[in-house]
């Protein structure tokens, strides 16, 4: 990117597949720089792309992502060109450019991949403290199937047994089951956590859901054009949880969402009862 100016502007396009815009193919190294993110050093490189540059205005349209950025953050990207892989792992070496760049992750695919996600209304039917980890709980969820589903939850520290009894709950199904300390865990309870993770919180559905009602993200008319859920086989493969985790956030009302889109069922919206623009796992 020799030519490019002392400031710049690029526009990424997260995409499954992108039209090269000349016809010289270049490799791309991203490292982006996020000063108030502790868990991540000064500058991470993402990843390698095959790439376009298009011109002054640098727009450059990668093939595909794997790392989440969270939507609209601001980053600051140094951006190497190499003309060949083996220059990859020679970033120094490479010419390169600071940029200031508005990172736009592609809203539609990651609620695509989120609907794929067989999220459901459960039931907490019994709970108990795990025998052999003192921080896990025990619980037999109504998830709308014939038998309750066993789940581990991590959440002794943090919610009184008594309060996990007998309440209605958001179920992430379709994980690949989990051996938890000798007890087969089948989905996960999800909840909202503060910054620090001092406080966590199950999510809530709406009065009146029943049991293996299907949560989405999205407006109610969506509601029959949802995709088909993916298997527990491809969500591990295809990292579909990885994907969509970090952009799970309640809002400054408390309502689940991914990005801008409501997390609801049938019935209305789902939130956390006193959580606020928190995390959500």
């Amino acid at each position: 990117m020799a030519a490019a100016t002392a400031t710049a502007t690029a526009h990424f396009l997260f995409k499954g597949t992108a039209p090269f815009l000349l016809s010289t193919r270049r490799r791309l190294l991203l490292l982006y720089h996020r000063p108030n993110t502790a868990s991540l050093p000064r500058r991470t490189l993402i990843k390698s792309y095959h790439c376009t540059i298009s011109g002054p205005s640098h727009a450059i349209l990668c093939n595909s992502i794997s790392t989440p950025l969270r939507r609209r953050e601001r980053a600051h990207l140094l951006c190497y060109c190499t003309e060949t892989a083996a220059q990859d792992n020679n970033v120094a070496a490479a010419p390169s450019t600071t940029v200031d760049v508005d990172v736009d992750v592609d809203d539609n695919s990651i609620r695509e991949a989120a609907n794929t996600l067989d999220i459901r209304v459960g039931r907490i039917l019994k709970a108990w403290r795990h025998e052999e980890a003192d921080s896990l709980y025990v619980e037999e969820v109504d998830v709308g199937e014939p038998e309750p589903r066993t789940i581990c939850s991590g959440l002794v520290k943090y919610i009184p047994l008594h309060l996990i009894q007998d309440r209605n709950v958001i179920v992430l199904a379709n994980l690949k089951p989990r051996n938890m300390r000798g007890v087969k865990s089948f989905g996960m309870l999800m909840a909202a956590s503060d910054a620090a993770h001092e406080n966590v919180e199950l999510l809530v559905p709406p009065d009146g859901a029943v049991p293996g009602e299907r949560v989405w993200f999205g407006s109610i008319d969506e509601k029959e054009n949802l995709p088909d859920v993916a298997s527990p086989n491809q969500v591990q493969k295809k990292k579909i949880w990885e994907l969509v985790q970090p952009q799970l956030k309640t809002d400054e009302l408390g309502v689940a969402k991914l990005g801008i889109h409501d997390m609801r069922t049938s019935g209305g919206v789902v939130i956390c009862e006193s959580l606020k623009n928190a995390n959500i796992s």
